[in-house]
């Protein structure tokens, strides 16, 4: 692949240092599940190169540089190395030891376009090395202002060939004297997003694996450690659980806690060592044998920068940080985090924690018990994920007591690294897995995990709790930024997402049960098996009120009642073809019928395809007075709860899901006529020489033409100052015209006078400016702004405010009310979080509770609310692809019964600083 150099191909001549992109830096996640780090070259970096130059074979190298080149010399390293990360930029994949493995660069060719070139390491293929350098730098070159890439590539060079096709680009190419050209546009298609989602999907899930898979695992304490202190405690708890859990296959090294301490299992609550695992001890990290694939590491915060280093010589593909002292203690604590973060990701390693309480997996008859749990749960179909250690402790503790089993458990700790979305990523695709529960005191990246939840949930139930409703809490350590977005922003992310958002533990594992050890609901048609009327009558209450609905006489089953009896109630009951789900309570007040009844329950539930949950005196979580066999030998358990509530709560939650699950989510909007690469060359001419930070407010017109590339007209709107301008401008737009304000107190609020509607004359408008004038004399005008606006009068209909919002945290955040007091005083306002599909548009619009307006509420005829659907959707849109825009609000969009009316509109721009880009890169 050819390099573009100056016109005779000689090095320029030396220019002052440009200010270097630290932005750009980025550790990413690899196909193996393994990372790097992604930086922009140095001119320092001259001796790497040539290295690695000289490390790659003779055809790599003829393939870059269509030469046998066997040594670069120094007027080509300077030039490789001396850019100006505008016109010239070059990226370097680097390992632990800042070895070079793959470089990508561009130089510009034309104002828009560049020219680019890839080398990666001959030992390091395979690994996606080139598609994430590829995303990289075309990230880099959008923010310097360049939309197209060319290359010039060997035919018989198809790797790169591919790597651009398959990156989603529309990748045009040609053949011309033994060389094809290859050229494509680099602005983010639904295609090119849709790519980098299954590639980050697939890394994210592998590295995960690469954990909870391990068989061979290295604790390291610290030899300096007092006995008894904590971090002394950490390294013994997880060494006596990984030999108590272990199933002979595990490979155990344990560095500085001497083999001949006889006490090293001795803890409070400790299992014994399990049979056949041999521990090998260490003096240090240099003495084990490698390869290891998991470190559990429990020292001194000081000390663990140095002791993942020393990690790297091992290939170790995952480390668990118990120990505490990073982040939470201040900003000293915070970079000596980062430090351990850039450390672990330049040797290829995730991190979990700090404070982390381990990790458990228990899968394909294997036990890995790399945590503090002494008594883990056993085997199951959940996998849960929680941060804090202390509350990984209740709710372990929690699981055990309700006799549930995991697939997998993960305490992030301060969530430096590994999170929630990895998790999920994981789960997807895991078998083991049925349900996945979600402990979150924060949440890092709300678009990301809305994207991934959302996959998630199509196909395995996700129960989620957060830390406060709004999800607004960061507690001490956790890297979370801060947000303007009102506090039910989390809750709509969640809905769209598909997750079953509970208040608390407890709610978590009561869903959680039923969704693991019974079908998925089939509908809301309830019916009630109780052991008298008064309790049906509360339980046919509850039931109502969580939205199931009660149908038919309940099921009175006696505590004398005979079996044969029994038996047949119960089966009448479930042979009813108008029955869903079953809710049974059954509280004895003499007798000892309570087992006789769980068992028939169970027998008749089994294999009925009917949901089934019990409240049963004594009985809670999995039991074996509520567990058969159905016909085909497969074991059904009906879940038990303490109160009925608690019951039909946990039924109502899982019949939203399955109803969700089942129902039509719609397709990504996708309106026609909407050219977001014309929109984004707009806002780069706007902001070119914008200081970072600063806001731009647009003029009505920059306005207007930002939203003609999304295909939203807005209504000509003439300021004016006088009577005969206003006159003036309405025999120009055509009669008859509305008269407003643009006084803030007053604007928009025709009820105060500030608007006059549908004046048909030159005297009736004369008179209206004098009135408006006089009404707005002594409020502050905005600076520069004429007092009053003429507009054409357009179709009447419902007046509605749609507006977006870019957050720190959520991004984009687009909300819709109709105009008035309904969302100015009561806060009738709907939230959504782009991307959206037709599905959700739909749904924020009926969201608003004076929404019943638009669908003709009280006889009026219904308004043309596709018309509506369609500007939301457009500005969705331009919202998602546009992360520079701070705001926009369309205010009034007045919706008739035939199209929908833009009567104004203001928007704000700024630099770009999303959280969830246009490239993988992992915390930092």
């Amino acid at each position: 692949m050819a390099e573009v150099t100056g016109g005779d191909g000689a090095a320029t001549s030396p220019v002052p240092a440009p200010a270097y992109p630290a932005g750009w830096e980025a550790d990413v996640v690899l196909r193996d599940g393994s990372t790097t780090h992604v930086r922009p070259i140095r001119p320092s970096d001259a001796e790497a190169l040539q290295a690695f130059h000289v490390a790659q074979s003779e055809r790599s190298t003829y393939l870059r540089f269509f030469a046998n080149l066997d040594r670069l010399s120094d007027r080509d390293l300077a030039r490789f190395t001396v850019v100006d990360h505008a016109d010239r930029v070059a990226l370097v994949a680097v390992t632990a030891d800042d070895v070079i493995i793959g470089v990508a660069r561009y130089d510009r060719i034309a104002p828009d376009a560049a020219e680019v070139a890839f080398n990666i390491a001959d030992a390091h293929h395979g690994r996606g090395l080139g598609s994430v350098l590829l995303e990289h730098l075309a990230a880099a070159a959008r923010e310097r202002g360049v939309r197209r890439f060319t290359a010039e590539v060997l035919p018989q060079n198809g790797r790169m060939i591919a790597v651009f096709r398959e990156a989603g680009y529309a990748v045009r190419q040609s053949l011309e004297d033994g060389v094809v050209t290859v050229e494509f546009d680099i602005d983010p298609t639904g295609r090119s997003l849709a790519v980098m989602a299954d590639r980050e999907h697939r890394a994210e899930a592998r590295s995960v694996q690469g954990l909870l898979s391990a068989r061979s695992v290295v604790v390291v304490g610290s030899p300096d450690v007092a006995r008894g202190s904590m971090d002394d405690l950490l390294t013994r708890r997880v060494v006596a659980d990984l030999e108590a859990g272990a199933d002979g296959d595990l490979e155990l090294h344990v560095v500085a806690l001497p083999p001949e301490d006889p006490d090293h299992l001795d803890l409070p609550g400790g299992p014994g060592r399990a049979p056949g695992v041999a521990t090998q001890h260490w003096p240090d990290v240099a003495s084990v044998p490698g390869p290891v694939e998991l470190a559990v590491v429990a020292v001194p915060a000081a000390e663990a920068v140095a002791a993942v280093r020393a990690l790297a010589r091992l290939q170790v593909r995952g480390v668990v940080i118990l120990s505490d002292g990073f982040a939470e203690t201040g900003p000293e604590g915070l970079a000596l985090q980062r430090a351990l973060l850039r450390t672990a990701h330049a040797a290829g390693m995730r991190v979990v924690g700090p404070s982390s309480y381990g990790v458990l997996s228990s899968t394909g008859g294997r036990v890995l018990n790399a945590s503090l749990a002494a008594d883990p749960p056993p085997p199951g179909t959940i996998g849960l994920f929680c941060q804090s250690a202390p509350m990984a402790v209740a709710l372990l503790g929690s699981v055990r007591r309700r006799r549930l089993g995991l697939s997998h458990f993960v305490s992030a700790g301060h969530r430096a690294d590994v999170s929630g979305n990895d998790l999920m990523q994981f789960w997807r695709d895991d078998d083991a897995t049925e349900v996945v529960g979600l402990y979150l005191e924060s949440i890092g990246n709300p678009r990301k995990f809305s994207r991934v939840a959302r996959r998630l949930a199509a196909v395995k139930p996700v129960v989620v709790v957060t830390a406060g409703r709004s999800g607004q809490v960061v507690p001490p350590g956790h890297a979370v930024r801060a947000t303007r977005a009102p506090r039910r922003t989390l809750e709509e992310v969640m809905r769209q997402s598909g997750v079953i958002r509970v208040e608390n533990t407890h709610q978590m594992l009561e869903v959680a049960q039923v969704l693991a050890l019974q079908p998925l609901p089939t509908g809301r048609r309830v019916a009630i098996v109780a052991s008298s009327a008064p309790m049906a009558a509360l339980v046919a209450e509850a039931a109502a009120a969580v939205g199931l609905v009660v149908g038919g006489q309940a099921a009175i089953v006696r505590e004398d009642a005979e079996d044969e009896a029994l038996a047949s109630t119960l089966a009448s009951l479930y042979e009813d073809p108008a029955v869903d789900v079953v809710v049974a309570v059954h509280v004895p007040t003499v007798g000892h019928s309570q087992v006789r009844v769980s068992r028939a329950l169970a027998a008749v539930a089994a294999g009925s395809g009917r949901t089934t949950v019990a409240c049963m005196l004594g009985l809670h979580g999995a039991t074996d007075d509520l567990t058969a066999e159905d016909d085909e030998g497969r074991r059904w358990t009906i879940p038990a709860y303490t109160t009925p509530e608690d019951a039909v709560l946990a039924l109502g939650q899982a019949e939203r899901y399955s109803a969700w699950r089942s129902a039509d989510r719609g397709t990504p909007v996708q309106p026609a006529g909407v050219d977001t690469r014309a929109a984004r060359r707009l806002v780069t001419a706007r902001l070119a020489g914008v200081t970072p930070g600063d806001a731009v407010d647009l003029s009505p017109a920059e306005t207007a033409e930002l939203l003609a590339c999304a295909g939203v007209a807005v209504l000509e709107s003439v300021p004016v100052a006088t009577p005969d301008e206003a006159v003036e401008a309405a025999h120009r737009i055509g009669w008859p015209v509305a008269l407003k304000t643009t006084v803030p107190a007053l604007r928009h609020r025709a009820d105060l006078g500030g608007v006059r509607l549908d004046v048909h004359d030159e005297a009736e408008l004369r008179a209206d400016v004098e009135q408006v004038l006089a009404l707005a004399h002594g409020h502050p005008l905005e600076p520069g702004r004429a007092p009053l606006e003429v507009q054409r009068m357009a179709p009447l209909g419902a007046a509605c405010v749609v507006r977006s919002v870019e957050d720190p945290l959520f991004g984009p955040v687009l909300s819709f009310g109709l105009s008035g007091d309904a969302s100015d005083l009561l806060g009738d306002i709907s939230y959504a979080v782009p991307p959206l599909t037709d599905v959700d548009v739909a749904e924020l619009v009926r969201a608003a509770r004076a929404a019943p307006r638009l669908f003709g509420y009280r006889g009026l005829p219904r308004l043309d609310v596709d018309a509506l659907e369609d500007v939301i959707a457009r500005l969705s849109v331009l919202a998602d692809d546009l992360p520079e825009l701070r705001s926009l609000e369309l205010n009034p969009v007045v919706v008739s019964e035939h199209g929908a009316t833009v009567l104004g509109a203001r928007a704000q721009l700024g630099t770009a600083d999303r959280a969830d880009g246009s490239r993988r890169a992992l915390p930092t």
